[in-house]
């Protein structure tokens, strides 16, 4: 899950490069954490009350407090989720293990990587992709902006690090390779398990890594090292990190669900208005990242530039376009080493029962 003005929205990565230069300090790496616990929040406002009992919603996010949650928290500080006659718990537990869990009926509704759920879908594991988050596909491949590496073709022969030969920064790789009629064997790949990529790429002990839009090239960026981003948005429209569903869940709580999507969704609107509202909202949840104020600026900044494209403007922020599945099921299934076990029915891996009507 893995970065751009905060006053409008950045350029577009319809091009396969683009650069990131930010000025900031961030404060943490992004990683996923090991067990499930409540994410932290402060006392509840006052807020009127919803008519009849609430409804319980578990939510899992997937990784650690982070700012890229603030949509979550400003519905939950507001009283918004309650106003809904929602009462949610925000929990956090890595993406793979969080999957399974809703798929299970053990979490109602999370996030999770698009990619993960054609593999889920092929296991027989009964999860649904319910709305788009990330519609720009935030796993890209980034090189120091002098390296000479601007396009996928120039990554011919160079030295690569990535954390492993799996996930959505994978998929990625050889989705962009691909466009260039690479593979992963016209590359030296480095493994770094410990997600220390982005200090090897500054010290020069590889040409280029694999990384998410808001972490390592803000990482980078801000130690004053100019960088290149690589993506594959025009090259496979790869279904990027959204919100996920157990198919005897929605059919349980549908409207519960719905109510939740349709407030999430309009606190993201809020926070592309004003940022600032996000930030109050993550250092209220999330204290210690307030000593860090500037870099967490940047890092939602980024986050927020991701949140919509083309398509999202055009049918409605969440909206999650059925093409779109249609090719990146076709390609994983074809791809070298496919993680798609069986057959998957694109249509059957989403549904947009829950999405407001545009």
């Amino acid at each position: 899950m893995e970065v751009p003005q905060l006053s409008s929205r950045p350029a577009r990565p319809g091009r396969v490069a683009r650069s990131f230069a930010l000025i900031a300090l961030l404060a943490a790496v992004v990683l996923p954490v090991a067990a499930l616990a409540a994410a932290p929040s402060p006392p509840a406002p006052v807020v009127p009350a919803a008519p009849g009992p609430l409804t319980p919603l578990s939510v899992g996010l997937g990784y650690i407090p982070n700012v890229q949650f603030a949509p979550f928290y400003l519905a939950q500080q507001s009283g918004a989720y309650r106003a809904a006659g929602l009462d949610v718990t925000l929990l956090n537990q890595t993406n793979g293990v969080l999957t399974t869990l809703i798929g299970q009926g053990s979490v109602d509704i999370g996030l999770g990587d698009g990619t993960d759920i054609i593999t889920a879908r092929s296991q027989q594991i009964p999860v649904k992709y319910a709305a788009t988050i990330y519609a720009d596909f935030p796993s890209v491949v980034v090189t120091k902006a002098d390296s000479g590496i601007a396009s996928a073709a120039d990554l011919k022969g160079k030295t690569l690090g990535i954390p492993g030969r799996y996930g959505s920064g994978w998929i990625m790789l050889q989705a962009l390779l691909g466009s260039a009629n690479l593979t992963p064997e016209d590359l030296t790949i480095n493994l770094y398990p410990d997600y220390g990529q982005a200090t090897a790429l500054a010290q020069g002990q590889v040409a280029a890594i694999t990384g998410y839009l808001n972490n390592e090239p803000v990482q980078l960026g801000l130690q004053g090292i100019p960088v290149t981003s690589l993506t594959v948005d025009s090259i496979v429209p790869l279904p990027g990190p959204g919100l996920i569903v157990g198919e005897s869940t929605l059919a349980a709580k549908h409207d519960a669900l719905a109510a939740f999507v349709a407030v999430t969704l309009d606190a993201m609107r809020q926070i592309i208005a004003d940022p600032q509202v996000g930030l109050d909202a993550t250092f209220a949840a999330v204290p210690d990242l307030a000593t860090s104020a500037d870099a967490q600026r940047a890092v939602l900044a980024a986050t927020i530039g991701a949140w919509s494209n083309g398509y999202t403007d055009a049918h409605g922020l969440g909206a999650i376009d059925p093409t779109s599945w249609d090719k990146s099921v076709a390609f994983m299934t074809a791809m070298p080493g496919s993680p798609v076990a069986s057959t998957v029915v694109p249509a059957d891996a989403f549904t947009t029962a829950l999405l407001p009507a545009p």
